[in-house]
């Protein structure tokens, strides 16, 4: 059983983008869930879907003849043992704005770009970029 779900979607998709897989499945939470839509309207992923087995099926998105991936680096930063909590006048920018911060704030799960125009903190979930 794994305590952090949110460090082993990360996990899985990282793999799997290193690898180049057209597809990965995550184990189904709310939070994975709303984390998935973000990456999506971000352009991280292309698509996903909930499966009938209770699971998330991710298609990644990759650009060029090379077929890099759009997601270069996943980072888990507030952990389990150490909780990160950030107002929205402190939240960081990752690559000056190119990559983005998913935060769970009292609004719900959103990007670093929202929480500043809402005026929100909370938890910095992970980075993405």
């Amino acid at each position: 059983m794994v305590n952090d779900t949110i460090s082993d979607m990360l996990t899985r998709i990282r793999n799997a983008s290193l690898i180049k897989k057209r597809t990965v499945s995550v184990p189904l939470t709310r939070l994975s869930q709303r984390i998935c839509q973000i990456l999506e309207r971000e352009g991280f992923i292309e698509s996903f879907q909930r499966d009938a087995t209770h699971e998330l099926s991710i298609s990644l998105k990759y650009r060029g003849l090379e077929n890099k991936p759009c997601i270069t680096n996943l980072r888990r930063i507030s952990k389990p043992g150490l909780r990160i909590y950030t107002n929205h006048k402190e939240i960081p920018k990752i690559l000056g704005g190119m990559g983005i911060v998913i935060l769970s704030t009292s609004i719900g799960v959103i990007t670093d770009r929202e929480a500043r125009f809402h005026g929100v903190g909370g938890e910095i979930v992970c980075s993405v970029w």
